[in-house]
């Protein structure tokens, strides 16, 4: 790092002592004059018919102001399939389903109307199991459709059938996965304000500003220029604030009908029955592998409880389907999903984007199939592992690669050659990890635009469309730009909160920030750096290469004493006739593909590779698990800020803990049983043990400075690698999460008796 002295550098973030001192502005602290409080009615049921709604009474309640149902909003569908509305009309599809919207001169008064509205429903029959869902003659979410499966996709490369009779060995494992609350500790909420031409400014805590303004103008009918959002601080967001939500729809109506500005806000508990969950999943999982080894073919049927609409969550399986084909080398692959409406809870994108649930599944089977091959589980990795520049059968071209490097540090790091095997009650796992970090081609752009402006008073200033909803991106950023420009971080300011300021984004997902958002900053300083240097050369009497930046000035390289200031050049290029100012502006598309009909394309620019290894302690009596220790190695790339990085892997492995551990969304005939924090078990800090993070940099060839993302991967493989740990302590292997400690005291009974333990692996041998 010692060429660089902005990149590699551990950099606060710079609204770090805004937020600890609670000067950070977030949607909750607006207010607006006359502005009015919004809630929601909605349904307690989990499938009927809407026969009449009777809002009267709410309307006579003094400081009502407005009472909607769904006749009072644009009957244009909304959310990814379209399947979705602002308000229900006809009938409710799940628990939670929005019916009314009140807005009031304040909440209590706007509850106190929700309690006066009169809806009779019909009931109609439910189905909550996604596999009985799929069965003739069931009860339909949707009647229009022919039957509960939403959609499906299907892969295939190679030979499979023929591949499993040449097999020499095959495991056949299921895999369950349960649903899971994103618990960010900012709910979600929207301020929505009309002013006298019709133009709606919406302040959203959303982390898609650009496509959030596209689908609320198409969910109100208003021209896209009619829409402006503005994204105040986030209370973190972990994928579930990429959508708009149907309440949010609601509110703008209300400000509409009554020319006042409404607020809405989600309570905690609709957080937990309303909001996004991580999607449920039934993984079904077949692998062929050679005697020496070898991977040779593998069959995954993935089944996804889709709830009652098509959310972001539909389309998870297209990055769940990376792991299966793509992680390590397998011949010959067949993957199939099949998401199927019931009248659960509909579920959003969450974190790693269905890869938790795909790790989980591949990663616990590659300790199975090494232990039965006699094989070291790390040595197996390797063996199956993809190297750098090889091309996926999926089409996935790999650039940097450093998972052999962090499965050798991670597994160093947690002792694992002298732990390994003792059963004991105490044990050591771990799991890899393959995730986009270059960006993902859901859309026709994955792109983001950047300015850089120096005013007159050398004041570098940086509007960006990427989204910061705490995970560091405008520290990043600043880095990049202060590395080119010879200043420091501290002096530059980013702003990215106005869709009417800064240029355009798809948003933050796909851990595609620090990569594409990060590119762009680097072309836009590139710029504004040459015009510097132009207007320079002009003044010092040198060529425009001969220029040097440092220290918010320009100079002559070979004789830095010949010098001036970037504010006293500004000015003068202000002043000059014609005048000239300095703003540069850059547009990064990273050179990713969209998959095409058979799934295949080089979907990300570059791809994340790491490990988590962990050591854990397992009472018998109990059935209680303890992590004693985490060590977890990423390829990075290369480290922007390794401070930042720290965190997000901290952060992640929380979370990841959480998921592996005690984290379960219980949902019983369509109903939330635990929508409380008190109630849903997250880790929190005195949970963590002592997590090493490994940070390996690979450099690589399309990242800015060589970075590659890292938000999501940090999540990925921790319950994999806890689960495997379990197996290691006490020679029982639970496959569905979250690992409890009633899960383990029946697997060990189960041992004790004959048995080979809850889900223990079905092993057959073919050939």
């Amino acid at each position: 790092m010692s060429q660089f002295h902005a990149i590699g550098k551990r950099v606060p973030k710079p609204d770090a002592w805004d937020k600890v001192t609670g000067r950070s502005v977030y949607l909750e602290d607006l207010e607006l004059p006359r502005m009015l409080y919004g809630k929601v009615l909605r349904s307690p049921l989990a499938h009927a018919r809407i026969l009449h709604i009777d809002t009267s009474r709410a309307e006579r309640v003094p400081g009502v102001k407005s009472v909607i149902t769904a006749t009072d909003t644009p009957m244009i569908p909304i959310g990814f399939g379209r399947d979705n509305w602002a308000l229900k009309g006809g009938k409710v599809r799940c628990i939670g389903d929005e019916v009314a919207a009140v807005a009031a001169v304040d909440e209590d008064t706007a509850e106190e109307a929700l309690e006066l509205i009169r809806v009779e429903y019909e009931e109609l029959p439910t189905i909550f199991d996604p596999e009985e869902a799929l069965k003739p003659g069931v009860p339909l979410i949707h009647e229009n459709r022919r039957d509960n499966l939403s959609m499906n996709f299907h892969f295939e490369h190679g030979e499979v059938e023929p591949a499993l009779a040449e097999s020499d060995y095959v495991f056949t494992d299921r895999y369950v996965l349960p649903f899971v609350n994103p618990c960010h500790l900012e709910s979600h909420g929207c301020l929505a304000s009309f002013d006298l031409k019709g133009n709606l400014t919406m302040w959203s805590s959303t982390q898609v500003p650009f496509l959030y303004q596209k689908d609320l103008a198409d969910a109100l009918g208003l021209p896209g220029s009619k829409v402006r959002v503005i994204k105040p601080v986030i209370g973190g967001g972990f994928g579930s604030k990429l959508e708009m939500y149907p309440f949010e729809v609601a509110c703008a109506v209300m400000a509409q009908k009554t020319g006042r500005p409404v607020k809405m806000s989600l309570t905690r508990e609709e957080e937990f029955t309303a909001a996004r969950p991580r999607q449920p999943m039934i993984i079904d999982l077949t692998t062929g592998v050679k005697k020496d080894g070898r991977l040779w073919v593998r069959v995954a049927k993935c089944l996804l409880d889709n709830g009652a609409y098509n959310s972001w969550g539909c389309i998870t399986p297209i990055v769940g389907m990376q792991t299966f084909t793509s992680f390590y080398k397998v011949q010959h692959c067949r993957y199939d999903a099949f998401i199927v409406y019931t009248n659960n809870p509909y579920s959003g994108a969450m974190r790693g984007y269905g890869n938790p649930q795909a790790i989980f599944a591949v990663e616990s089977q590659m300790d199975t199939m090494a232990e039965k091959l006699g094989i070291d589980p790390t040595e197996f990795r390797l063996l199956n592992a993809n190297q750098p520049n090889e091309t996926t059968p999926q089409g996935m071209k790999i650039t940097s690669n450093g998972y052999a490097e962090c499965l050798k540090k991670a597994a160093g790091a947690v002792g694992w050659s002298e732990k390994r095997g003792r059963r004991d009650g105490r044990g050591v796992g771990l799991a890899g990890l393959l995730h986009v970090g270059g960006g993902a081609r859901v859309y026709r752009s994955d792109g983001c635009g950047v300015t850089v402006k120096i005013d007159d008073m050398g004041k570098i200033t940086v509007l960006s469309g990427a989204s910061d909803m705490g995970q560091g991106s405008d520290t990043v950023q600043a880095q990049i730009v202060a590395e080119i420009l010879g200043v420091l971080p501290e002096d530059i300011t980013v702003i990215h909160s106005d869709t009417d300021i800064v240029p355009w984004d798809v948003g933050a997902h796909a851990s595609r920030t620090t990569f594409v958002a990060g590119n762009a900053a680097r072309l836009a300083a590139l710029e504004a750096k040459k015009q510097l240097c132009e207007a320079a050369s002009a003044q010092l009497k040198v060529a425009p290469e001969e220029i040097g930046l440092a220290h918010n000035r320009v100079f002559v390289m070979s004789d830095p004493t010949r010098s001036l200031p970037f504010d006293k050049l500004v000015r003068s290029m202000h002043f000059r006739p014609g005048g000239q100012m300095i703003a540069a502006d850059a547009f990064y598309d990273p050179p990713n593909e969209m998959q095409d009909e058979k799934f295949i394309a080089n979907s990300s620019a570059a791809y994340i590779f790491g490990v988590h290894a962990v050591e854990v302690e397992v009472d018998t009596e109990t059935g209680k698990v303890e992590i004693k220790k985490a060590a977890c190695a990423h390829d990075v790339g290369r480290a922007i800020n390794p401070m930042a990085i720290e965190g997000q892997i901290h952060g992640g492995f929380a979370m990841g803990m959480g998921y592996a551990l005690t984290e379960h969304l219980q949902v019983k005939d369509g109903r939330v049983l635990n929508p409380t924090l008190l109630d849903y078990r997250i880790a929190t800090a005195k949970d963590m043990p002592p997590v090493e993070s490994i940070i390996v940099e690979t450099n690589d060839p399309e990242g800015p400075f060589g970075a590659k993302g890292i938000g999501e991967a940090s999540l990925i493989p921790t319950a994999a690698a806890v689960a495997n740990a379990v197996y290691d302590a006490i020679g029982v292997r639970i496959k569905e999460l979250p690992i409890t400690p009633e899960k383990i005291l029946n697997a060990l009974k189960e041992k004790k008796e004959g048995g080979e333990g809850l889900g223990l692996p079905s092993v057959g041998r073919t050939g």
